[in-house]
């Protein structure tokens, strides 16, 4: 079974954030970069069913040149090969341009899965993966945790609201959106590092895959979140004052 897995590099979670000069993204020369989490996610479910299954697991990643050493950390994680997507203009691009680049790189490789992460940790638009799979026609689940590989297809385990979860069968080939905390991640072994500098890293441009036009989404600013503080007087007697606040706690807060 070949498994393309797509993976992004994003700014890591903690880095201090600061708007560029033109507002329209965030300056980047000083941060640190790392792989998306739930992209994580996804890569570490294709290695296990390759582990159980055989095949190959193909690391597809877009993004400017800095993106190859988080290519190359999937590598080392026991992926075969990678293709790199060349775009130094992913930020300027929506979810649609972005997955029409992946899925025309993708459709070249004739894959049985196609696994990404259920978000990018920067934007989070969480749409290109099923868009992906509506470009290449073929089906798609999102929310996946865990993944089945059966005679006639996959049984996927997706994780619903309030505590319940679905399990679901598709056939192949299928686009699956990974949710993150499925699985325990694996690290890096000293072997797979060295092994990685040997693995296939094939690289393409936008303008390769046609798909080099401006998007249908255009970002126009970009801010941070304004610090606000506020006090809620909360009146009535203790018995009503207790059910307002956990009112506003479960659906205003939303922490319970």
């Amino acid at each position: 079974m070949k498994i393309i897995v797509c993976i992004k590099q994003v700014p890591e979670r903690d880095a201090q954030v600061r708007i560029d000069s033109a507002g329209k993204w965030i300056e980047e020369a000083d941060l640190q970069f790392a792989m998306n989490e739930s992209d994580a996610y996804a890569l570490e479910e294709a290695l296990q069913l390759k582990e159980k299954h055989g095949g190959e697991v193909v690391v597809l990643s877009a993004g400017p040149e800095r993106a190859g050493t988080t290519i190359r950390e999937a590598l080392a994680k026991g992926a075969d090969r990678a293709i790199q997507v060349e775009a130094n203009d992913l930020n300027q691009r929506d979810a649609l341009g972005v997955a029409h680049l992946l899925a025309s790189a993708a459709k070249q490789e004739s894959p049985d899965l196609i696994l990404t992460g259920l978000q990018s940790d920067d934007l989070g638009y969480g749409q290109t993966g099923v868009i992906m799979a509506e470009l290449l026609g073929v089906p798609h689940a999102s929310l996946i945790l865990h993944v089945e590989k059966t005679d006639t297809g996959l049984t996927v385990k997706r994780e619903l609201e309030e505590g319940w979860f679905q399990d679901i069968q598709l056939p192949l080939p299928a686009v699956l959106m990974i949710q993150s905390g499925g699985t325990k991640l694996r690290y890096a072994t000293l072997m797979g590092i060295k092994k990685a500098k040997t693995k296939e890293l094939r690289k393409v441009n936008a303008a390769e895959l046609g798909h080099a036009s401006a998007p249908a989404a255009v970002l126009e600013k970009v801010t941070l979140p304004q610090k606000q503080k506020s006090t809620q007087i909360i009146s009535g007697s203790a018995k009503e004052a207790a059910a307002a606040l956990v009112e506003k706690l479960k659906f205003e807060v939303r922490v319970i």
